[in-house]
């Protein structure tokens, strides 16, 4: 009597390489529904920060083609970072759809993390502002402790999920932050919207290049 888990003949023989293929192609397209949005998100930054903080630089006389009405650029730059906000949250929320057990708690604690760091800087300048601090001093440190508070972020996520890429991204926008004030203000901004907005840019693309060669793999 033949087991029903055995082939009747050798016509129904599971070929390995083709079963090695099999898995490979799910398993990137598994792969691709965290990559797309990710990039998304990534490249949504680059923009964010290259333009808004490329405003805030051309508000003053820095920048010798053209100057930028301070409201314009404030407000250009509020918008920028709300608008890269809710894009991030609607793009996260939907990568979570359909995601049960561990990476749904990861995904949703590290979201969580993202809130409570960007509102503990926020509550924390706030904080100074009462204790007297200028005007000018906070263009120094807004960017610089939102640099701090994202890179730390990135080299969690990079732990979290084992992403040297991500981990190394952390640990660039640290730098940029931290080595930003010492240009003073506006030289800063053009140093985040260079560094920092042009390295989410690179990244973005590095990751893009990735998913398609991924892709081509599974597909050969």
């Amino acid at each position: 009597m033949t087991s029903p888990m055995e082939p009747t003949d050798g016509s129904d023989a599971l070929d390995p390489a083709a079963m090695l293929a099999l898995q490979e192609r799910q398993a990137s397209r598994v792969d691709d529904i965290f990559t797309r949005p990710t990039i998304a998100i990534v490249y949504i930054w680059g923009v964010a920060w290259t333009v808004g903080f490329l405003a805030l630089w051309s508000a003053s006389d820095e920048n010798p083609w053209f100057t930028t009405p301070p409201t314009v650029a404030g407000w250009l730059f509020g918008i920028l970072m709300v608008g890269g906000i809710v894009s991030s949250s609607i793009i996260g929320s939907r990568i979570s759809r359909g995601i049960q057990g561990a990476q749904q708690v990861q995904g949703t604690m590290y979201g969580i993390a993202w809130a409570i760091g960007c509102t503990a800087a926020a509550v924390l300048g706030g904080a100074l502002f009462s204790a007297g601090m200028a005007p000018e001093l906070s263009a120094i440190f807004y960017p610089a402790i939102y640099s701090l508070v994202v890179g730390l972020l990135y080299l969690a996520g990079g732990a979290v999920w084992r992403d040297r890429v991500m981990y190394g991204m952390g640990i660039w926008i640290i730098v940029v932050g931290m080595a930003a004030p010492f240009f003073g203000s506006p030289g800063n901004a053009l140093i985040m919207a260079i560094a920092g907005g042009g390295g989410f840019l690179v990244y973005a693309t590095f990751l893009e290049a990735t998913r398609r060669r991924r892709a081509h793999r599974s597909a050969v």
